[in-house]
């Protein structure tokens, strides 16, 4: 068999439904509407995403990085003309903190089964993880909502004092870096923090453990010049390599559940063939 059919195979006996539909949406002429479908299941009342759309956050209740999620999933599918976009933003504005940004977690989260490191303050400030992706992601698209611009300026002025970032905030700067129309200005700071983002890079496609390789930020080809193509083409070659003996991929953070190592691993295997295929290392489908 072949990537494709292995992985196939692999989401069959493992995946949750929504990966299932992403799969064959994206790589089997699939529905996309069914993808939709699903993704509206994990939508609350009040915009927000719940119920392990993201697999760590196990409960029903609304967070800010299963909002990320969702549009992630909505940016695949080309779908962002859909009326979840303006709920979610709505939802987003709803919790904003003073500073302009959204939180990486609001208290409500101590109420629900969680990933140990899903903490939150009593008054959580304004957070680049999830705030700068979902605001790159809402330019991408041409998104207008009253929520964009304070965010955009949140991001601006958070990143502009930053010298140090750690991962997580490292890609979600290159994701905002990357998307912003701001392109001068987008180019300035990516200049000055490019060293600073590739220290929190893993460049060695064997590296052990809780660490992020190239195509974590640039699961795409990106228009910032982060990686030469002789990394891309090595960690390409790698990740090909990892496809498990079931078929699939999954993080190489804890999982502190077993649950979650089979939902991460429907994602993620989902997440791997879209890499692979947008640097042609797939057929079109």
């Amino acid at each position: 068999m072949d990537v494709l059919d292995r992985a196939e195979r692999y989401l069959y006996l493992n995946a949750r439904l929504i990966d299932r539909l992403r799969f064959a949406a994206l790589f089997r002429d699939g529905d996309r509407e069914r993808v939709l479908d699903a993704l509206r299941c994990y939508q609350n009342p009040d915009g927000g995403f719940g119920h392990a759309l993201e697999p760590d956050l196990r409960g029903p209740g609304s967070q800010p990085e299963p909002v990320e999620v969702a549009l992630w999933i909505m940016d695949e599918l080309d779908a962002f003309p859909s009326p979840m976009v303006p709920a979610a933003c709505d939802y987003l504005a709803h919790l904003t903190t003073g500073d302009g940004g959204v939180p990486f977690a609001t208290p409500a989260v101590r109420h629900d089964p969680r990933a140990p490191w899903w903490q939150s303050d009593d008054d959580p400030p304004g957070s680049l993880v999830p705030t700068a992706s979902i605001a790159g992601l809402l330019h991408k698209h041409l998104i207008t909502h009253p929520w964009l611009a304070a965010a955009t300026e949140f991001c601006w002025s958070t990143i502009a004092a930053v010298d140090e970032p750690n991962a997580y905030e490292a890609r979600a700067i290159v994701t905002f870096l990357d998307l912003v129309p701001e392109r001068d200005r987008a180019d300035s700071e990516f200049e000055r923090l490019r060293e600073a983002i590739l220290a929190t890079v893993a460049l060695d496609p064997a590296e052990p453990g809780e660490v992020h390789f190239p195509l974590d930020f640039a699961p795409y080809p990106l228009r910032l010049p982060l990686f030469t193509k002789d990394v891309l083409d090595l960690h390409l070659d790698a990740l090909l390599a990892a496809q498990s003996a079931e078929g699939g991929w999954n993080g190489n953070w804890t999982m502190w559940t077993p649950l979650v190592k089979h939902e991460w691993g429907g994602h993620m295997t989902v997440q791997r063939l879209k890499t692979l295929r947008a640097y042609g290392r797939l057929p079109s489908g």
